[in-house]
């Protein structure tokens, strides 16, 4: 592409192509792949056109795709922690039976869905007998914390002893510990 200067600045050239509209698609497809915005190269087409029916401005048409590709990323960080979590299982606050358990209340777990408790510092501790929900509720609020865009592992406490002993062996304990304590939330 070759550039005028007007006024100090550098502004593209028109293309002078034949097909002009072919080589610009390749060019945005070119520098969405090198830029790494997967969420523009998918979408530019269409919100292109939506802009020019709308006659939308430059800028509005910019700060769509970018809000698209900013909305897009965000859901793929919290995708890539609820599965870097590592749950056996998929669980959701939302879903937990009160009814199953009357000793916790809803305004409880809502409360503990709020990362702030995890930001601060303060422990938690699920006791109860087998069947009363500790797991479900360990998994939820897990999700949520990830959701929330805090790092969160989940592991019991039979593999945590395994995985210390063993780096313990192989002289990799203090790596291995500073991979816990870089977590908001650890899940035994």
């Amino acid at each position: 592409m070759s550039t005028t200067t007007v006024t100090g600045s550098n502004v593209p050239s028109p293309r002078q192509d034949s097909d002009a509209q072919g080589a610009v698609e390749t060019v945005i497809d070119e520098a969405c792949r090198t830029l790494h915005l997967p969420t523009i190269r998918a979408r530019f087409e269409d919100m292109a056109s939506n802009a020019m029916r709308e006659r939308a401005s430059y800028k509005d048409c910019l700060a769509d795709l970018l809000e698209a590709e900013c909305a897009h990323r965000e859901e793929r960080k919290k995708l890539r922690l609820v599965r870097e979590a590592n749950f056996p299982r998929p669980k959701r606050l939302e879903d937990f039976d009160f009814d199953a358990n009357p000793n916790i209340t809803p305004e409880q777990v809502s409360a503990l869905g709020d990362p702030s408790w995890v930001t601060s510092g303060q422990p938690l501790c699920l006791i109860g007998d087998s069947g009363t929900g500790k797991s479900h509720l360990l998994i939820g609020l897990g999700t949520a914390i990830a959701e929330a865009g805090l790092k969160v592992r989940y592991t019991t406490t039979a593999n945590l002893v395994n995985e210390l002993a063993e780096a313990a062996d192989e002289k990799k304990l203090g790596r291995t510990l500073a991979r816990y304590q870089h977590r908001f939330l650890s899940g035994l």
